[in-house]
């Protein structure tokens, strides 16, 4: 992402003020932007304020003297890597799909030769309408894509889908996009399991771990920007979904290797999500209730399925590159070497997730980076996208080999 040159296109609805923070946030990542303020845009954000974010100059004005001599609204498009258009109301989507060209905004997204990206936003009967559909598939056989919406009580009162996505959602599909322009990994598959499992007892209780899926969701995110083609299967996490890739939520064990035979073929698995190793033999449809008269119940488990070992030993439609993940509180390097020989997995990256090593729920993270022809790499401690971003330079370099190979 570092200095891509986006233009955004802000259209006229109360989700503008989001384009604000997108900027900031953006900018953090490398980002450079370039503001194409609507007049109805104006009712909501002023150029004063984008100015002031972005650093560069606000453009708003088909008819401008000074910025029409130079052909603006063919230069604008020119000169950006991607076009973002946030939000993206019912009306700039249907002009777009129509190919009308009345205004700044609509004139240079005809004449764009650049990948263009959506954040829809509008009233729920607005995004559900016929009409907003067809434009939507039109635009979609057109080659551009679109994050959100999402659902949610809406400024208008209703409640549904509507809502445009949150800034961190749009960057990540940004990254997502400008990875397939010019990343590593384009034209690659990659599925990333991340999160914990629950396995029910009842309907209230179930088995699971501490794990937050901050490790995976960033995999996926690093993967993504690097140009492949993601499929996050997620177990139940407190995070939003990453923009710019499939997602699948799950719960059980089971249901997680379902998700991922599903997502295959693909060039490389990242198994991350902390799997439960049992459940509960004969989970109860109702609730166990405590009764003083009586001794606790006993719990009888039984084994899950091991992802990662079922999907290294396929011998059909296995991944090119499988990768696992090994939480161990003690002996980490020793007990990781012997898990890499029992799944069959092609790399294991070992960390310590002891008491005193705040790895689980944490933002950081110290890995053992294991290989299955006996290399063996000790990596410092580090947050964990910067772990991620590592591991998949490592994937794109060992992607990138067994393709000249072949």
């Amino acid at each position: 992402m570092e200095k891509a040159r986006i233009l955004l296109v802000i259209g006229g609805g109360i989700a503008a003020y989001k384009t604000l923070e997108l900027i900031r946030r953006g900018r953090a990542r490398g980002l450079a932007f370039r503001c194409v303020l609507t007049r109805a845009g104006a009712e909501f954000v002023t150029p004063l304020a984008l100015a002031s974010l972005s650093g560069e100059k606000v453009y708003s004005d088909l008819f401008s003297l000074t910025d029409e001599v130079e052909m603006g609204h063919i230069r604008l498009s020119r000169e950006a890597d991607l076009i973002l258009v946030a939000p993206a109301t019912a009306d700039l989507i249907a002009k777009m799909a129509g190919g009308h060209a009345d205004d700044l905004a609509s004139t240079l997204l005809l004449a764009a030769d650049k990948p263009v990206l959506l954040a829809p936003a509008m009233n729920v009967r607005m995004w559900s309408h016929p009409a907003t559909q067809r434009n939507l598939a039109q635009l979609k056989a057109d080659g551009v894509r679109w994050i959100g919406p999402e659902a949610g009580d809406l400024a208008c009162g209703e409640e549904g889908f509507g809502r445009m996505a949150e800034p961190e959602a749009i960057l990540d599909a940004l990254s997502a996009e400008l990875g397939r322009m010019r990343g590593p990994l384009r034209g690659r598959r990659a599925v990333v399991t991340s999160g914990p499992t629950q396995e029910p007892w009842d309907p209230v209780r179930f088995l699971s771990n501490r794990s937050s899926g901050k490790q995976g969701h960033a995999i996926a995110r690093a993967l993504a920007a690097a140009g492949a083609q993601v499929t996050l299967v997620a177990g139940p996490v407190a995070l939003p979904d990453p923009g710019g890739m499939e997602v699948v939520h799950v719960r059980s064990a089971r249901e997680m290797l379902a998700a991922v035979e599903r997502s295959l073929p693909a060039d490389v698995l990242v198994c991350a999500a902390a799997v439960a190793d049992w459940r509960p033999r004969s989970p109860r449809e109702d609730k166990i209730k405590k009764q003083a008269e009586r001794a606790p119940p006993v719990l009888a488990l039984e084994e899950n399925p091991d992802i990662l070992k079922t999907i290294a030993q396929r011998r059909e439609g296995r991944p090119r590159l499988v990768v696992g993940f090994a939480a161990e509180t003690e002996r980490v390097v020793e007990r990781a070497r012997a898990k890499l020989a029992q799944k069959g997995c092609d790399w294991l990256l070992a960390n310590d997730v002891g008491p005193q090593s705040c790895v689980l729920g944490g933002d950081r993270n110290r890995v053992w980076w294991l290989s299955r022809d006996g290399a063996e790499e000790a990596w410092p401690e580090l947050g964990k996208e910067e772990v991620a971003r590592r591991l998949v330079a490592r994937i794109a370099d060992a992607l990138g080999c067994a393709a000249g190979e072949a």
